[in-house]
């Protein structure tokens, strides 16, 4: 892809398809979140290499945790704490000055352990300014809406004119810029439970029917390659 192209400024990721890949290839499924874990780390680094400068995933929903076994939520923690420990100290983070952030319920939903290996890394990363790496951990869209307008009904006086600008700074995602692209993978072209539903207002919308842990560089390019040959027209 040649550097003068126009790439997307925000790309978000819905991961689908972990399991569905575990079950296809006879394996346990974790072992597909494992696999899936494998590729955002290639991903994340391609975007950079592209000139994405912010890439969001959507790792779990509030309900993702609660739904699944015993046994499955605890191979999954252990995968969520492998990955992150690996990220937060992983040189290129370092060097190409990458912002993480997580957003979600995850400090009420995660244990301890792995609450303190996120905070770890975000302290670390805030003050980078050049990438920005986004994770939604124990995330609703729905939930975040509401409760942007709970805040403003209690926040604002009567008759006071409520501007898109307030609802944006009332968001988890008020310190994100609007998604230009938003990439499912998993062969299911739907959206859930209201992922960024303010974010993706504009967004174009891409759908593979890779499973995503079949969703490598390559396939990522193909879809930026996409992006890139669509003309927006907002309206016009």
């Amino acid at each position: 892809m040649n550097n003068n192209e126009k790439v997307p400024n925000h790309v978000a990721i819905i991961p689908d398809g972990n399991r569905r890949w575990a079950k296809v290839n006879g394996v346990r499924p974790w072992d597909g979140h494992a696999a899936g874990a494998k590729i955002i780390e290639g991903l994340t680094k391609k975007a950079r290499d592209i000139g994405i400068k912010y890439i969001s995933f959507w790792g779990s929903s509030e309900e993702n945790m609660k739904k699944r076994s015993l046994k499955e939520r605890n191979e999954l923690i252990k995968i969520y704490e492998k990955y992150f420990t690996k990220l937060m100290s992983s040189d290129d983070i370092f060097d190409d000055k990458v912002c993480i952030k997580v957003l979600g319920k995850w400090r009420e939903q995660l244990p301890k352990r792995l609450v303190n290996i996120i905070e770890d890394g975000l302290e670390k990363t805030k003050k980078h300014k050049k990438y920005y790496l986004t994770f939604f951990l124990s995330y609703s869209g729905d939930e975040e809406m509401l409760g942007a307008v709970k805040e403003i009904a209690t926040s604002y006086n009567k008759g006071t004119k409520i501007t898109k600008k307030i609802i944006k700074n009332h968001l988890l995602t008020k310190d994100l810029p609007a998604v230009d692209y938003l990439i499912r993978t998993g062969g299911e072209p739907h959206l859930s439970a209201g992922f960024m539903m303010w974010d993706i207002a504009n967004a174009q919308l891409f759908f593979s029917n890779e499973y995503f842990p079949d969703f490598g560089d390559k396939k990522f390019e193909e879809a930026i390659s996409e992006y890139v040959r669509r003309t927006r027209r907002l309206g016009a």
